[in-house]
């Protein structure tokens, strides 16, 4: 199958906002150096800038987040600007005049979800969508009927192999690992499975709150924020089956069919939490019931997976900032030895952030005459988390016209379907204080199948 073309030219809306600043600038930096990106880069905004003003932010945000002076001299030269509301025909009339002769531009929407619609009809409507590729940020939808929707409008006007759902935690390194790792060594393959394994366990904890994300964060909370999207990528990375063929889609169709039996939530299931303070950051509605911490407790409805229960939390003003999954396999069906191992024995742990490791947790014998071990882990690889950002590799990828780590849009609704039954105030809000595990409600979901494990902090993992 022929390669797709690559766009030859990349707009991005939303060029004066904050995620252009931390993220899309380094990552067009990275793509300039090292992947030889020569194509016009269109930034536009409503913000009264120029085009010098708009370079001196590229300039800003590279003085803190990236580097390289030739590189940023190339950068520099490639940018071109457009101030005008995203409502207005003329803004979309300008930016086809700017495009030139650009045949397949990528048009990248760093903007509210709002505005996905508005922004995709201006580009159909001044025949900047013709052979273009659309990229979208999280979140998709607000629910499963807002997102269904969205995609409704977004197909009329763009194909969906044309469409890439952005979601940066697919483009981590040590996200992906986990797939190859699966798949590269035949040891885990008849070990991944409901006879061996008695439980998973993801965490995503942050030690801070939400800072100047208040009104963003207070209508969304913590399912929408990352359970929705992260939480079950890396959910699908760890327990779909070995993707097959050589297609474009052999990735994302076991990611799809393994969410789409994932059985919906249950409010019995679901502890969501909201840290002690939270309703004084500003933005936040007084009285608020959002989350900031949920745990919660899933099954996967395949014969791989049948009865091997899933638990997930996120939360924040948690006592340490990781993100860590920990697979524990069952013990052997006889303590030949008479001994009652602890629950963190038998286990492999993936730690994707701030730094990366893989480790394997049995149990070894200590020294002496008796028949007695300890639990120990064997740490299989561990780097620091200085790879390539997630955001150049995936533009990188949407530009090449490469969908496998981009969501798709039975992906995206099996993630709806699935916290669906659990969004917003299905379940009580318990309050925890900061620098804690969350509520103590929490500890009790997870039961006998607990403790949780507790990621260290990143100085600790090494020791």
């Amino acid at each position: 199958m022929a390669a797709p073309e690559r766009s030859d030219a990349l707009v991005f809306f939303g060029a004066t906002g904050d995620l252009a600043y931390k993220q899309i600038f380094p990552a067009l930096l990275g793509l300039v150096r090292d992947e030889g990106l020569r194509v016009p880069i269109i930034g536009v905004a409503k913000a009264g800038w120029t085009l010098d003003q708009f370079k001196a932010r590229a300039a800003d945000s590279l003085s803190h987040y990236g580097g390289d002076p030739e590189a940023q001299r190339t950068l520099m030269g490639l940018l071109k600007y457009i101030d005008g509301d995203y409502n207005d025909p003329a803004t979309f009339t300008n930016l086809r005049a700017r495009l030139g002769p650009a045949a397949r531009p990528l048009h990248y929407l760093a903007v509210p979800p709002t505005l996905f619609a508005t922004v995709a009809e201006g580009l159909a409507r001044s025949d900047c969508a013709r052979n273009a590729r659309l990229v979208i940020e999280k979140p998709f939808g607000h629910n499963r009927e807002t997102g269904r929707a969205l995609n409704r409008e977004l197909v009329k006007l763009f194909p969906e192999e044309n469409i890439f759902r952005i979601d940066h935690y697919l483009g981590k390194e040590p996200v992906q690992n986990i797939v190859y790792m699966r798949f590269a060594n035949a040891m885990f393959e008849p070990v991944w499975n409901r006879d061996h394994i008695a439980s998973i366990q993801i965490t995503m904890a942050e030690d801070f709150g939400v800072q100047d994300r208040g009104r963003f964060y207070d209508a969304t909370g913590a399912i929408r924020d990352v359970v929705q999207n992260h939480m079950l990528q890396v959910l699908a990375n760890l327990t779909m089956d070995p993707p097959t063929g050589e297609e474009h889609e052999a990735m994302r169709d076991p990611k799809a069919a393994l969410l789409k039996a994932v059985r919906p939530l249950e409010p019995a299931n679901v502890v969501r939490g909201q840290y002690r303070g939270y309703q004084t950051a500003p933005g936040v509605r007084a009285g608020s019931g959002v989350e900031t911490f949920v745990a919660l407790k899933m099954f996967i409805e395949t014969w791989r997976w049948a009865g091997v229960p899933i638990y997930v939390r996120a939360g924040k003003k948690l006592p340490v900032t990781a993100t860590e999954v920990m697979v524990f396999f069952k013990r052997p069906p006889r303590e030949t030895f008479g001994e009652t191992s602890a629950l963190n024995s038998n286990h492999l742990r993936f730690r994707i952030s701030p730094d990366v490791s893989i480790a394997m947790g049995m149990r070894v014998k200590l020294p002496g005459e008796r028949m007695a071990g300890e639990d120990v882990e064997l740490t299989l690889t561990e780097r620091a988390a200085n790879m390539k950002p997630p955001y150049q590799r995936l533009l990188s990828d949407a530009i090449r016209g490469l969908g496998d780590q981009f969501g798709r849009d039975d992906i995206v609704d099996a993630q709806w379907r699935i916290v669906e039954p659990v969004l917003d105030d299905a379940t009580p809000v318990y309050q925890y204080d900061p620098g804690t595990w969350g509520p103590d409600e929490a500890r009790a979901l997870i039961g006998d199948d607990g403790p949780w494990s507790n990621p260290p902090p990143a100085e600790e993992v090494t020791a």
